[in-house]
């Protein structure tokens, strides 16, 4: 890995009539993570993740979760989406692209990645249930958009088929970490910034 003495961190404060958010993010972690929100679907989901990415992430979020959980969730996707910017810096010497499957059980999902600098989300996922427990199925979709757009990527998310919508949704967030983690990687072949235009 080149670039080793490059500091990949960020902290991010947000703090609304809402919500009240402090999260870090370490691109070169280990997997480590200490999650503390009042939604504990997001908690496992968001553990899935810095597991599978090899990242560090550490989330406090307090939120009007008397309403619903949609404050809490978009708003830790904004967090999380702008520490990962800022985390990558220049971008010299990454990846940029990365297509990862990940089955789980009987469900398989792909998450396609370009750390373009233009913010998209192609959501192609159908879950059988609109609810996992108490967790609302449509809130995936709000986080991943916010991410992507705050993180400044191309995100492409895939569910080719499942039944059981904990799992599907699960395959979703580990191919997140994994392919967020290969877009990132440093390449000891690309010189500069991955892209003819030379910047990102």
């Amino acid at each position: 890995m080149t670039n080793s003495n490059t500091d990949r961190y960020s902290e991010i404060k947000r703090k609304t009539n809402e919500t009240d958010i402090e999260l870090s993010f370490n691109i070169d972690g280990s997997g480590r993570s200490d999650i503390k929100t009042e939604v504990p679907f997001l908690n496992h989901m968001l553990d899935l993740f810095t597991k599978h990415g090899q990242f560090d992430l550490q989330v406090k979020a307090d939120g009007d979760i008397e309403i619903d959980d949609h404050h809490t969730v978009e708003d830790i996707g904004i967090c999380l989406g702008q520490a990962i910017y800022e985390s990558l810096g220049t971008k010299q010497g990454i990846k940029r692209y990365s297509s990862v499957f990940v089955p789980m059980d009987e469900a398989l999902a792909q998450v396609v990645i370009d750390v373009s600098n233009r913010p998209h989300l192609e959501y192609r996922c159908d879950f059988p249930s609109g609810t996992v427990g108490t967790f609302s199925v449509e809130l995936v979709h709000e986080f991943l958009w916010k991410l992507a757009l705050e993180a400044r990527i191309t995100l492409h998310v895939i569910v080719h088929y499942g039944h059981n919508t904990h799992h599907m949704i699960e395959a979703v967030f580990k191919a997140l970490g994994r392919a967020l983690d290969e877009a990132t990687y440093y390449d000891d072949r690309v010189k500069g910034i991955p892209s003819t235009k030379g910047v990102l």
